[in-house]
């Protein structure tokens, strides 16, 4: 699929418009999906798993119907202007090109293999299992393969451990450092700019970060502002607390060991631009 890429902001609109397809077919058999359906689906998905962005809900989902078609593996029943609403909304339905939709169905696997390399190629770790289960597929088609067949970037299996020892082995946000039998346990190798995005494994663009934090942080939850400070997205919402825990890191420095460098500015504002949601807390 052709997507817009400049300077690193992401665009899973198309993805995410062919996994809810995905979703249809091994569903019912079919991935026809009317633009009314769509509008509220697509534009919910693109609001939790998209970048931060203005346009509106039904114009962001119009974006993806219309100009998937370009790509030669989705159709509309009518022709319509690109990124026309109104004109969607006379009753417009899409689905995949005749011969992939046919080979989709004669081949069951095959959908488990696009959805598995979609989500891949797209989002993070942390990020693909909520994206699977938000169009209607089993997350567990993550665990069904070897990963994205087209991806070249490869990571070091020494990585994470050099991460994690230049962060003295504990959540940068939080000071978990949690072990077991001397080795740290739910601690991850969180990059800022997502690896899937071009970011670096460079221990500017990296954070050591206990589990819960790292999706946190991902998801779009909690960020960094100018000064390296924690912040808490007006989003974040908890009841208990346990889960009200999470605000108390709003407004919390970074204290990086002596020698580790510091996140870098361009990769801040990266997470910042495209994954943080929502407006900060109040300080």
């Amino acid at each position: 699929m052709r997507q817009h890429q400049q300077d690193g902001r992401r665009s899973p609109h198309k993805p995410l418009l062919v996994l809810l397809a995905l979703s249809r077919l091994a569903a019912s058999g079919s991935s026809e999906l009317p633009w009314d359906v769509a509008e509220q689906e697509l534009a919910d998905l693109l609001e939790e798993f998209g970048r931060p962005s203005r346009t509106g809900r039904a114009q962001s989902a119009a974006y993806p119907f219309t100009r998937l078609r370009s790509d030669g593996v989705w159709t509309l029943d009518r022709d319509v202007p690109m990124d026309k609403v109104s004109t969607l909304r006379a009753g417009v339905t899409g689905r995949f090109e005749e011969s992939l939709e046919a080979a989709l169905r004669s081949r069951p696997a095959l959908v488990g293999d696009v959805a598995r390399g979609l989500v891949e190629a797209h989002f993070p770790a942390t990020v693909a299992p909520d994206v699977l289960i938000a169009v209607g597929l089993n997350p567990e088609l993550l665990h069904g393969g070897a990963g994205d067949p087209v991806a070249e970037r490869k990571r070091s299996s020494t990585w994470p451990t050099q991460v994690l020892e230049a962060w003295d082995r504990q959540c940068a946000f939080c000071g978990f450092d949690g072990q077991v039998g001397g080795m740290p346990v739910a601690l991850k190798a969180a990059h800022i700019r997502w690896f899937t995005v071009d970011g670096p494994d460079e221990l500017d663009n990296v954070l050591a970060l206990c589990s819960l934090h790292h999706k946190l942080f991902d998801r779009g939850v909690l960020g960094l502002d100018d000064e390296l400070t924690v912040v808490v997205s007006q989003r974040f919402s908890a009841r208990t607390p346990h889960g009200q825990a999470v605000y108390d890191l709003h407004g919390r420095r970074l204290r990086p060991r002596p020698g580790t460098p510091t996140p870098a500015e361009r990769h801040v504002v990266w997470h910042r631009e495209q994954v943080f949601h929502g407006s900060p807390l109040a300080a």
